[in-house]
């Protein structure tokens, strides 16, 4: 695509939301990148937050951070494992954060006197977001939140179908997926909500070039053709995508579909042979059931749904791919055990289980819960895996078992002298602000004769962050006595990133989020450490 400009794909979704229009994009993604194609993502979100960090998690799901510190919607997450691509803060566009621009060129005077509009300088703005983030790029895939129809969605739509005819509509294409739901008291599919959403979407200027039904049925061929008749679209041009048992089935299913060739004469340029044998390789393992079973205990606070700790369960399904075994996970809620004095609940809980994750978290909320997790673990050779909050309650663990009793974090009791967890003076007083913690990449020096050293297999390397606690560097020196050692270091400021038990199988915990960095067919070193480490100790 040399001398070429640039090709948009917009994905836009209608009837409701969670059909599926972020692992769809990436997708795409997959697809053009497996053609060798320069492929980038961007999600834009309707809501007034200016980023995702103060989203509530257990509505919107897990926020993704990327290598440069911004926090996004969970989709970066999909971008990145579907592509294996690290993305930026150009990658993620929340509607707070263009208005806040807006507003700030505004009294910047650099309007010069106009009246500002959502139409002409919001759109306008928000079509700048896009322009920038395709620089060096062949492709850009965009993938629209909320549904046609959402007022908050208006300003994202009308910036899309406006810049379809600034770049070209050669070079704009606009994907929309649509719900097809089946009713079981007919036994029948049914289009209307499809054909309200097409409409809907038509009313407002965007005339899509591909539509992606949704089931969790197969559509038939009149469903097919009477969705093609109300859209206005050839046969050739609806993609049928049911339910799949892997979300990474999808890719398949679309290269499969014959739906690729359309999409390239759409946008006019020339279709390239697909290499999909690696994805295919990594689904065959996906598809196969193994003869030995792992049970992981999550001791989690966020219980609504799974999508808060999506990054978490997908690398440890890739860590039980890797390992050849199936994996079996439960989310127990850690609050219920904040209060609960009685060890004899925990030891029958986790008897159930082969290993122990704490993931991360904010707010004091389960906490106790976690830090007797921990404790149980340390004290009961239990495999054991702390993701950033799960490292600080770690070391609570850890100096509670060794006898100091007060330990305790700046969350638990921010006036004790035994915050074993502190947060540092640029942090204080920010509890409630965004975009304020430690975030995105940092370096970490990893010690020799380490279970982290031999994870890693090297000395530096880099790693995600999103918290403000650290440990106190003040009792470092009391760790080995506590049974607990730090392995990893940022050398910059001395602060400790991760942690491991001393005569442990396995107890490690880490102050970044190496869930992040995980990838279906390249999952991170630690959980590939910790799903062997519970195939060990069952035998």
């Amino acid at each position: 695509m040399a001398n070429q400009p640039v090709k948009y794909i917009f994905v836009t979704g209608g009837v409701m939301s969670g059909l599926g229009k972020g692992i769809t994009a990436a997708s795409l993604a997959k697809l053009f990148k497996s053609r060798n194609f320069k492929v980038n993502l961007q999600k834009c979100d309707p809501y007034l937050n200016v980023d995702a960090g103060t989203l509530n998690p257990k509505e919107h799901g897990e926020c993704f951070v990327t290598k440069d510190g911004a926090e996004t919607d969970l989709d970066l997450g999909h971008y990145e494992r579907f592509i294996d691509q690290e993305l930026t803060q150009s990658s993620s566009v929340m509607a707070g954060r263009v208005i806040l621009k807006v507003i700030q060129d505004e009294r910047a005077g650099k309007y010069e006197g106009d009246d500002v509009q959502i139409i002409p300088h919001l759109t306008r703005a928000i079509q700048e977001y896009f322009l920038e983030a395709s620089r060096g790029f062949e492709i850009q895939i965009i993938e629209i939140g909320g549904t046609v129809g959402d007022y908050e969605s208006l300003s994202f739509l009308e910036s899309i179908r406006e810049f379809g005819f600034k770049v070209g509509r050669e070079n704009c294409l606009y994907v929309h997926l649509v719900h097809v739901p089946f009713l079981n008291t007919s036994q029948e599919l049914k289009t209307k909500p499809a054909q309200n959403s097409v409409r809907e979407l038509r009313s407002i200027g965007i005339f899509p070039d591909v539509l992606v039904a949704r089931s969790d049925h197969q559509i038939t061929q009149p469903i097919k053709d009477k969705l093609a008749l109300f859209s206005g679209l050839k046969l050739d041009s609806i993609l049928s995508l049911p339910d799949a048992k892997s979300i990474y089935e999808v890719p398949i299913t679309i290269e499969e579909s014959g739906i690729m060739p359309v999409i390239f004469q759409k946008l006019q340029i020339k279709n390239k042979k697909s290499d999909l044998d690696d994805w295919k390789k990594m689904l065959t393992k996906i598809n196969k059931k193994f003869d030995q079973t792992v049970k992981v205990a999550i001791f989690a606070k966020y219980l609504d749904n799974n999508d808060t700790y999506i990054s978490v369960l997908e690398a440890l399904k890739a860590a039980a791919w890797y390992n050849q075994v199936n994996l079996s996970f439960q989310m127990i809620d850690a609050s219920k055990y904040d209060q609960d004095a009685n060890s004899n609940n925990l030891k029958k809980l986790f008897n159930n289980f082969d290993g122990i994750i704490v993931p991360g978290g904010f707010g004091v909320r389960g906490l106790e819960g976690k830090i007797k997790a921990a404790r149980y673990a340390l004290e009961n050779n239990v495999p054991y895996l702390g993701l950033c909050l799960g490292m600080q309650m770690a070391v609570i663990a850890a100096a509670r078992n060794a006898g100091l009793d007060q330990a305790t974090s700046f969350e638990l009791n921010d006036q004790s002298k035994y915050q074993v967890i502190s947060t540092m003076n640029d942090q204080l007083d920010k509890m409630m602000t965004g975009g304020t913690m430690r975030l995105g990449d940092y370096n970490c020096h990893v010690l020799d004769q380490t279970l982290a050293k031999k994870l890693y297999r090297q000395s530096d390397i880099i790693e995600r962050h999103r918290h403000r606690g650290e440990c106190n560097q003040v009792f470092v020196n009391e760790y080995e006595k506590w049974g607990i050692k730090a392995s990893g270091f940022n050398l910059d400021s001395n602060l400790v990133e991760i942690i491991e038990g001393i005569n442990h199988p396995f107890f490690l915990a880490s102050q970044f989020h190496p869930e992040l960095k995980s990838r279906p067919n390249r999952p991170h070193p630690f959980f590939v450490g910790f799903i062997k480490s519970l195939i060990n100790n069952k035998k």
